[in-house]
Parts: C-alpha cells; sequence; structure tokens
C-alpha cells in the first residue's frame, strides 16, 4: 500500500470537510521534563475525541461510491473506531450497527449511541467481538467495516500530512498501534512527502501482539489483551498492517500499565489535557527513552481522549485502573 501526496491531500479535502484540522503544538512543560523538544499532534480535539473519526469520513466516501446499494455497515470495536462510523454512516444515511466486548467503555458505548450506533455487546474482548460482527454482516446484507482497510488508513494519514506539513523535520513520532491504521497512515504520508523522520510504534506491555509480530517478522497472536488502554487491546494482528508497519517502524516500544497512567497524569498536570490509555501511551514511550531522545525534536500522537470518569479519576489518584 502506497498514497501519492496528491491522494492524501484528496483524503484532507474530504476530512476537513466534516472537521477543522487539529493542533500540533510545541510544549515546553514537556520538553523540560523529557530534555527534547516535543511536538504533541492532538488528536483529542477532533469531534469525536480520536483520530479514528477521519477514517469514517473517507471509508464512507469510498463505500457510498462503490457500493451504493449499500444498506448499511456493521463493525466491531472498542470504541473510537465506532463513533466514526456511525457519525460517517448516519450522515450519508445508513444503518451503523457495531459490536463492542462485554464490559466495553460505558463512556464510549454511550458517545457511540449518541452518534447513531446501534450497539451490540458480545464476547469478551474486541476479536470477538470482531469475529461476530463480520458474520451478523454477511446474514443482514450490511457492509462489513474492517478494523484495517485502505480508505480507513488514507483518512487516518491526514493527521500525519497536518504534523509533517507543520514540522517536517522531526526526528522521531511515536504512535499508538492497535489494528494499525495510525501507525501506517503516518508511515505512508511520511514516505509519500519524502521524510526522513523515524516512526517508533507503541504497545502496552499486557497487549503485545504487534510488538511481537514486529520482532518476528511474522503474525503473532498472543492469548489475552487485557489492558485499560483499550484502543491497543489487540490480541490478533492485522496482516496488512504489519506489511507497512514491520518495514517501515523503526522500533516497538512496550509501556507498562505503569507507565501508561503516568503519562497521563503528565498531560494533565503539564499542558491540562485528557488522554485516554491509548492516547498516553506514546508519551510514555518518550519518557521511556528520554536518555536516547536528548536534544531531538519529537512528536507524540495523543491519539485520543476518551477515558472514562472512574478510571480517570483512579489515575489522577495515582492508580491503575484494574481491567
Amino acid at each position: 500500500m502506497k498514497f501519492t501526496v496528491a491522494e492524501l491531500q484528496a483524503a484532507a479535502g474530504l476530512v476537513h470537510a466534516r472537521m477543522d484540522p487539529t493542533p500540533q503544538i510545541h510544549w515546553p512543560t514537556l520538553s523540560r521534563r523529557v530534555g527534547a523538544e516535543v511536538w504533541v499532534k492532538h488528536e483529542n480535539h477532533a469531534p469525536t475525541g480520536a483520530f479514528k473519526v477521519r477514517g469514517g469520513v473517507t471509508y464512507l466516501d469510498w463505500l457510498v461510491r462503490t457500493h451504493p446499494g449499500s444498506r448499511g455497515i456493521c463493525t466491531a470495536t472498542r470504541g473510537n473506531h465506532g463513533q466514526s462510523q456511525a457519525r460517517a454512516a448516519v450522515a450519508a444515511g445508513l444503518r451503523a450497527l457495531v459490536y463492542v466486548p462485554h464490559g466495553n467503555s460505558v463512556e464510549k458505548n454511550a458517545a457511540m449511541r449518541a452518534f447513531g450506533a446501534e450497539l451490540v455487546e458480545h464476547g469478551e474482548d474486541f476479536d470477538t467481538a470482531r469475529e461476530e460482527a463480520f458474520c451478523v454482516a454477511e446474514a443482514e446484507g450490511l457492509s462489513i467495516v474492517p478494523p484495517f482497510h485502505k480508505e480507513l488508513v488514507r483518512g487516518v494519514a491526514t493527521y500525519a500530512l497536518e504534523l509533517f506539513g507543520t514540522v517536517p523535520d522531526l526526528d522521531t513520532v511515536y504512535v499508538p498501534i492497535g489494528c494499525g491504521s495510525g501507525i501506517c497512515g503516518t508511515i505512508l504520508a511520511r514516505d509519500a512527502m519524502g521524510l526522513k523522520t523515524k516512526v517508533v510504534g507503541v504497545v502496552s506491555e499486557a497487549a503485545q501482539t504487534a510488538k511481537l509480530s514486529f520482532e518476528a517478522g511474522a503474525l503473532v497472536e498472543t492469548n489475552a489483551a487485557r489492558t485499560f488502554a483499550d484502543g491497543m487491546a489487540v490480541r490478533v494482528p492485522v496482516a496488512d498492517a504489519l506489511a507497512i508497519y514491520g518495514r517501515g517502524a523503526e522500533r516497538v516500544v512496550a509501556v507498562s500499565e505503569e507507565e501508561i497512567a503516568e503519562a497521563m497524569r503528565v498531560y494533565f498536570t503539564d499542558i491540562h489535557n485528557i488522554a485516554e490509555g491509548a492516547g498516553a501511551a506514546p508519551l510514555a514511550a518518550l519518557m521511556q527513552e528520554r536518555d536516547r531522545m536528548k536534544d531531538r525534536k519529537v512528536g507524540v500522537i495523543l491519539s485520543g481522549g476518551n477515558v472514562d470518569m472512574n478510571w480517570y479519576r483512579t489515575v489522577l489518584g495515582g492508580g491503575v485502573p484494574e481491567v
């Protein structure tokens, strides 16, 4: 999979018709903390509070053009992808059937319903919910929205187009990995723009399928993915995504649940922004690698800020949410 700058600019035109670009801000407080020049890409300021909203716009545009008879979509999510797809599908006049695992974020579930999703709880984790969504989509004649697709990635890549267009001389950018659209969009935007920025993926120590797959050069499933950073709670890797980040990422870093919680607190105390677990993971990785990044110009993707109040209260109190 590759994109040209023109293809990314066309995607940005679609996305910016539905949302404003998000800011990328150099924060001296974070820079002083880690000893590097830190730029934050604020996808937590997007209309759904997360970067996934971009892929919903481009995917539904593609779906309506190429499958004009589609009655609706069916997909699985831990929350941010579901909000994105529901928002875009309803705007196109389509049904949005969304599967989540039992025990999913209460507040993300409420947000998906507010955007028009028909929400169904199934299974104990994302991958089980995904399997059910694929079956139901076929049975009900709905268009399945997979967790990874070229048009999803093209939309998501517009955040990297914005970031690199403003700060093209970043040495390194840290990106969280769930199913992989974020890191792949970042890599493909970098390559299209001919930049030398190193892209580092970030996973939770409790959900290491992407790291294990990256290091093995082959798909490696895990038995569980029990992390409170639910955007990274994936145990089955995506082959098409690994094909991109496997060759295009510099490395993949694992951070502990405690490190993620600390990064969430730092985001609040240093710049007064709320970050969900996956959104804070890139900063956690940068803090872990502060010696390696000393005096460099570094970007971190704050991919989302959608965290339940009870979990956030625990984090701000110095704890780590239990899953």
